[in-house]
This record gives C-alpha cells, sequence and structure tokens, in this order.
C-alpha cells in the first residue's frame, strides 16, 4: 500500500480542523485538491475516515483509531530525516577512530581539537591499541579510520602517508654513556635489549635492521611501548622505538639519541576500509588531516 506522506499529513490536518476549507488553507492546498487527496486515502484504505456534512468534517471511529498511529509516523518520518540532514551537515553523530598509543598520546589531541572545532556536535570515541588492533579494527568496520604504521599488507584497506618516523635509541643515563650521541646500529649490539612482542611490525623491523649488525641479546619483551620505557629506566636494557614516542620517553627520564647512518624510517599515516566509504564525519576528518600534514 502506497499511502504517501502528504496525504498522512492531509488527513492529520483535517482531523484537527472544523472543515475542509479551514484544513485547505493550513495546508496552502485547494479544498477540492484537499477533498480528492482525502478520498483517494479512503479508497486505499477500503472505508471512510470523516463524516462530512455541508457545515462541518469529524472523523468516523475507524478515523479516530488511526488518528493517533498517523502522528505518531508522521513525526518518526520527520524526526528521521531531520537526523539524515544532521548527520550530513555534522550537526550530530558519533566517530570512532582507532590510533597507536603513541600517536594518541602525540599527534591525536590537536587534530581532534581541530576537528571538534569544525564538528562541535560530533561525539568522538578514540580507541588507542597497538598497531595491529588497529589495522584489525578498521578492517573488521568496528573503526572508521585508523592511525597507524603503514602496513606491509594493505588487503583490504586505503593507506595515506602523513608524515615519516626515524626510529631511535632510548636508553636510561647509565646505558647512554656507554653509546655515541649518535650511535652506530652495531653499537647498540654492546647493551642487551628490550624489545615489542613477537609478532609486531616495530619487532619485525628493528630485530631485522640490528640482525644484520650483528648477533642481538633481548632479555624482555613487551606488548606496549610505555612498558619498554619503565624497562629501559630501570636498567634492563635499551631499545629502538619510533621517535614518536620521544617526548614519552623523555618524561621518563630517558635520553633519545639519533640513528643517522642507515636510519630505520617508517611512514605513519591514516588508514580506512577499502571496501566502504566514508561518513561525513570521518571523511572530514581524513582530510583535515591530510591538509595539516601536507601544509
Amino acid at each position: 500500500m502506497d499511502i504517501s506522506y502528504r496525504r498522512l499529513r492531509a488527513f492529520i490536518e483535517v482531523a484537527k480542523s472544523s472543515t475542509f476549507a479551514e484544513a485547505a488553507v493550513n495546508l496552502h492546498l485547494t479544498q477540492p485538491a484537499l477533498s480528492s487527496s482525502i478520498k483517494k486515502m479512503e479508497q486505499q484504505l477500503g472505508g471512510r475516515l470523516f463524516e462530512r456534512n455541508t457545515r462541518n468534517v469529524s472523523l468516523t471511529p475507524e478515523g479516530e483509531l488511526l488518528l493517533p498511529n498517523a502522528i505518531r509516523l508522521l513525526r518518526d518520518w520527520d524526526n528521521t530525516f531531520s537526523d539524515m540532514q544532521n548527520l550530513f551537515a555534522m550537526a550530530k553523530g558519533q566517530l570512532s577512530v582507532c590510533a597507536m598509543p603513541s600517536f594518541a598520546e602525540s599527534h591525536l589531541p590537536i587534530l581532534l581539537a581541530q576537528f571538534h572545532r569544525a564538528a562541535p556536535n560530533v561525539n568522538i570515541r578514540v580507541i588507542d591499541i597497538v598497531m595491529e588492533q588497529v589495522i584489525n579494527e578498521v578492517t573488521t568496520g568496528r573503526c572508521e579510520l585508523g592511525f597507524s604504521f603503514e602496513p606491509e599488507r594493505k588487503d583490504g584497506l586505503i593507506f595515506e602517508s602523513l608524515f615519516q618516523d626515524r626510529f631511535v635509541v632510548v636508553a636510561n643515563k647509565e646505558q647512554a654513556a656507554k653509546l655515541s650521541q649518535v650511535p652506530l646500529w652495531r653499537e647498540c649490539l654492546s647493551l642487551p635489549l628490550v624489545m615489542m612482542n613477537r609478532g609486531s611490525a616495530v619487532r619485525s623491523w628493528t630485530q631485522n635492521k640490528l640482525q644484520q649488525y650483528g648477533d642481538i641479546n633481548i632479555v624482555a619483551e613487551t606488548g606496549q611501548l610505555s612498558t619498554l620505557g619503565k624497562l629501559i629506566k630501570h636498567g634492563l636494557g635499551i631499545s629502538i622505538m619510533p621517535s614518536l614516542c620521544e617526548t614519552q620517553m623523555k618524561s621518563l627520564g630517558l635520553v633519545v639519541l639519533p640513528i643517522e647512518t642507515d636510519p630505520l624510517i617508517k611512514r605513519i599515516g591514516l588508514i580506512r576500509n577499502a571496501r566502504k566509504g566514508l561518513s561525513v564525519s570521518a571523511q572530514k576528518l581524513w582530510d583535515l588531516c591530510v591538509a595539516y600534514y601536507g601544509d
């Protein structure tokens, strides 16, 4: 059954009015056009909705039953499309993003502050998780956007590079005193190492690079870069990690040293699901990030 929005609205307006003439004025219709619309609706439903006479109009018992449901349907219709307009205008909504903790702590706040100024009514949900979980959240569609190192495999993903990260040596003061101000990879092998867990991209990159220069002595491993910092602080070993963590490591009183010879450089950027389009708010954040790092 195809009863249009206009006919439903016409029915409600006539029900609220004492005459067809009054309802027609309120609807900005001619009286014959309104009468025709109501008559077609009655034909579609199979019975009369109004009792008519020369002076006034009133609802039949069936019309009385229909009225509250018609009002609810019209309200739901208006609310639904108003909500959609708000989403497209970013006047309301929710956006879920995931980011590596080091990025979430260092770069993400300024980006989200800019986004909030552009879309103040969009609620932002941030999930800070390791790189591998960022990729999984975006691949499965639980998050629209992720901030991550460039994945080695991009099946089903789109990656947009934002900037490059040069890995650094992180040590406590006693360990740093045993290294050059700009250490070589071979020097790092002279001290015990603490590293990310096996299976993580950061572990793979750093271990492969170190093994090009000799044997490595790994004394501890963990799943979080923040935990690595605490292990270094207590003297278990040094580590090689993204410079993204520099501020966090220095806040622990650690020393951060650059690697200039044969540096380990990886790209950091945005990832999205290649099989799904972005919402208006997600596209706005994507474009904002690209513009911010492109300037």
